[in-house]
């Protein structure tokens, strides 16, 4: 029977319970992806944002 253990979440390689990642070369990529993620998430808040003014500005200021 194997250790317990999990696999890196960036190559899949198994390692220890206590580690997130095989490797810093893993950690960066995967801190990399997080960045883009909510960075876009962030761009999405935005334009929905942007999009609601826009449509109660046109929804007030177009009835008078």
């Amino acid at each position: 029977m194997t250790k317990p253990h999990r696999h890196c979440s960036v190559c899949g390689t198994p390692i220890p319970l206590e580690e997130r990642t095989c490797s810093d070369k893993c950690e960066k990529i995967l801190i990399d992806n997080r960045n883009k993620v909510n960075k876009t998430k962030k761009i999405i808040y935005v334009l929905f944002a942007a999009f609601v003014l826009i449509w109660l500005g046109m929804t007030i200021y177009g009835k008078m």
